[in-house]
């Protein structure tokens, strides 16, 4: 394969600044509702705020990829006198844990850094962030050349996992002798 430029996007967390407000989280699940701005649900936000304002500790995590296996670690962290495990920070969408999946199908959701037509300027919760605790970020990286079929095996991997494959492969056959 061949090694193309492809442009990186980024969000950094500066999380000294964040005060917990999670106006990042309602934007999100606003932009990403069906129709758009139609309902908030914090829920289905790309975006949660790991949150123990007791010490005023505030983290923004931004969902990442689907896996199909719970990982093997489960170390501790403390900060400030809090434990806390390591699932806590993951981004990953996982079996353990409801933490970026869709409420009403299970299905698990993943940061698209709000990718529209036109596209943005940048994601929504950054736009809408008050303190400037997420930053915005691009830059070109060299990566290999492929077909980015990651998103639909992610998808048909979650339901497969929620509902069987018989059940997919009944639905694919309907679907397919509509056409």
């Amino acid at each position: 394969m061949a090694k193309i430029k492809k442009k990186v996007k980024t969000i950094k967390v500066d999380a000294d600044k964040c005060n917990g407000c999670r106006g990042c989280e309602l934007v999100c699940s606003a932009f990403h509702s069906t129709p758009r701005y139609s309902t908030i649900n914090p829920a289905r936000s790309r975006i949660q705020i790991i949150r123990f304002p007791l010490k005023d500790i505030w983290l923004p995590v931004f969902a990442g990829e689907y896996t199909p296996a719970e990982c093997m670690g489960r170390d501790k962290y403390i900060i400030d006198g809090k434990e806390y495990d390591e699932c806590t920070f993951c981004r990953a969408t996982c079996p353990s844990r409801d933490m970026f999946k869709e409420p009403d199908s299970g299905l698990p959701l993943k940061c698209d850094m709000c990718e529209d037509e036109p596209p943005l300027e940048q994601p929504k919760c950054v736009e809408w962030c008050l303190n400037d605790v997420l930053i915005y970020e691009e830059r070109e990286e060299e990566v290999e050349e492929g077909v980015e079929m990651e998103n639909v095996e992610m998808g048909l991997t979650a339901m497969i996992d929620k509902y069987g494959m018989d059940k997919i492969a009944d639905a694919l056959a309907r679907i397919s002798q509509k056409d």
